[in-house]
Parts: C-alpha cells; sequence; structure tokens
C-alpha cells in the first residue's frame, strides 16, 4: 500500500507540473496575443489618421491640378480599400496602394508652383509626414511584437501546446512587392 500511495502521489505531481506548464503557456501567448493586437490597433490608428488627411489634401491639390483625375481616383480608391481592410493583409495591401497613390499625388505638386507655395497645402504636407512617420513606427512596434508572439509560439515546450489552443503565427508586416520603385507621375 505504501508503493501504491508513492505512485499516485508521483503521478499528480505529474499532472498538477503539465497543468502548470499547460497554463504558463496559455496565459503567456495571451498576453503576447494582446501585445501583437494592441500594436496593429495602433496602426490603424495612424492609417486612420492619414486617411482623415488625405480629403483635405485632395481638394488642396484638385483646386489647381483640376485634370489629374486619374490620381484622384487613386487616391479614393485606395483609400476605400483600406477602410474596408478586414485582415493584416487586407491593410498591408491597401496600405501599400494608398502609400502609391499619396506618392503620386504629392509628386503632382512639382508641376504647381502656385500649390507649392500655397500655406494650407504646406500645412497638410507636414502633418502627412509626420503621419507617415508615425506609421513607420508602429509598423515596426507590431513587427516587434509578432516577432516575440511567433517565437514563442515555435519555441518547443510551447509549440506543443499553441497549435492545439488556437495560437497560429502573425503575419508580419513588409512592404509591397514594388514599393522600392518611385511611382510614374505623367503630366501630359
Amino acid at each position: 500500500m505504501k508503493t501504491t500511495g508513492k505512485v499516485i502521489i508521483a503521478v499528480v505531481a505529474v499532472i498538477v507540473i503539465i497543468a502548470a506548464a499547460v497554463f504558463s503557456s496559455y496565459n503567456g501567448l495571451v498576453g503576447l496575443d494582446e501585445d501583437v493586437n494592441t500594436a496593429y490597433s495602433n496602426i490603424q490608428v495612424q492609417l486612420q489618421r492619414r486617411s482623415d488627411l488625405i480629403p483635405n489634401l485632395v481638394n488642396t491639390v484638385q483646386g489647381y491640378a483640376t485634370h489629374e483625375e486619374e490620381v484622384f481616383t487613386a487616391v479614393a480608391d485606395a483609400r476605400a480599400k483600406l477602410a474596408g481592410a478586414q485582415t493584416v493583409d487586407e491593410t498591408i495591401e491597401a496600405d501599400g496602394e494608398l502609400s502609391s497613390a499619396l506618392s503620386r499625388l504629392l509628386a503632382i505638386s512639382e508641376a504647381y508652383p502656385q500649390l507649392q507655395a500655397n500655406e494650407n497645402f504646406l500645412s497638410l504636407q507636414d502633418e502627412l509626414a509626420g503621419t507617415e512617420n508615425r506609421i513607420g513606427v508602429a509598423r515596426k512596434d507590431y513587427n516587434d511584437a509578432a516577432q516575440i508572439y511567433n517565437k514563442k509560439v515555435r519555441s518547443f515546450p510551447t509549440a506543443i501546446f499553441a497549435g492545439m489552443l488556437g495560437f497560429d503565427r502573425k503575419p508580419l508586416y513588409e512592404a509591397q512587392p514594388g514599393s522600392e520603385q518611385a511611382p510614374t507621375v505623367n503630366f501630359n
């Protein structure tokens, strides 16, 4: 009877240790998942800030460059796509399209010296530049949080429990293919 009691105590101790490891892993993953979600929300806040600036910028440029309708349409379409993005991947794609369209819009100003001297345009351009910097920082923060989370999800022994508990890798926020190329603007 003495041996049976020791075996039961040993089995219970092993079960308690395994349960503690599972709970610890789960709680750690929940915390890291929330860090990633918060970082993604911060990107969304900055993208919304930029999106709110765009109509004023477009209206200012339209006053000077009325025949650039293709660029204005591209900005509006990309802005709508970003507003409707539901996943990180959709957001990344829509953000890339909007960044490209905004680059073309700002490039138009080079052909209009009066626009470059407009105080409202200059103020909006400065505000947009500051917002772009904030977006860059928010993207980096998201990628840092996602990297920590992804390492944890893929590390032993957490990897054993992560899949069973529904914790999958998070996508990183990467530049769109072709974003290293400057947009082409044709003033004809």
